[in-house]
């Protein structure tokens, strides 16, 4: 986990949405033209949802993509505080000609941890055994937490001795009200890519730690040598940049 993300600012939340979705089109279309697929995991917050939106327009090869959750809380479908109900709103067009190839996390099971590993055999189904995604979009949180690991999470593992959850997804004790299910360290870590979109004030010192890859910020456990960050300048205000 050498070496610092990339860094790019753009000049408020609504820029760094379009830059991602822009982004994001092109690795898609990257992939489709070497692999004949390609694969997704996404992320929420409401600049993310901006960020989909602007996906939906933009003409990617949506029946060659299986999209895939980073997490998601454990509520009834619809429910406001499910990512999937952003998302869904977001990618109403592609998801209604292409519904197959949205992975939904199972989170509605009445057991959780068999629900995890189904969705970790539809991973590997699509993207291998270990699954090794194309691209996966994340965000970060005020105290430094991104999927749903958090600090001081299980699914962290020794931090003295670097081992975490062997498990691709899992499920999390409850956090900030609901427990949740989420792809974990090993897996966000295979990836092929890793597109950061951090936006907000409320932001600026966790990014300044995932940027520093202090152990404190969960971020930072994550892969940093080939990560990009898209931040607003809210976010990077205690960079200096």
């Amino acid at each position: 986990m050498q070496g610092e993300p990339d860094l790019e600012i753009l000049p408020n939340a609504s820029f760094v949405a379009e830059r991602a979705a822009e982004l994001i089109a092109g690795y898609v279309r990257d992939d489709v033209a070497r692999d004949g697929r390609a694969t997704l995991a996404v992320s929420g917050g409401r600049t993310p949802q901006r960020m989909l939106e602007a996906l939906a327009a933009s003409g990617v090869p949506w029946d060659l993509l299986d999209l895939f959750q980073v997490d998601e809380r454990v509520a009834p479908v619809g429910h406001a505080d499910r990512n999937a109900t952003q998302t869904a709103a977001a990618l109403a067009g592609p998801l209604l000609r292409h519904a197959a190839r949205f992975h939904w996390m199972p989170v509605e099971a009445a057991d959780l941890e068999a629900a995890a590993a189904r969705y970790g055999a539809t991973l590997r189904a699509a993207a291998g055994s270990p699954p090794i995604l194309d691209t996966v979009h994340l965000g970060l949180g005020a105290d430094g937490h991104t999927a749903s690991l958090f600090p001081g999470s299980p699914l962290l593992g020794d931090a003295a001795s670097g081992s975490a959850s062997s498990a691709d997804v899992a499920v999390t004790p409850p956090q900030l009200g609901r427990a949740r299910m989420t792809l974990t360290l090993g897996v966000l870590n295979r990836a092929r890519r890793i597109l950061w979109v951090v936006t907000g004030r409320d932001k600026r010192d966790a990014l300044a730690g995932l940027m520093a890859g202090d152990p404190a910020i969960v971020g930072s456990r994550v892969r940093r040598s080939g990560a990009l960050v898209l931040a607003d300048p809210h976010a990077a205000s205690s960079l200096g940049r």
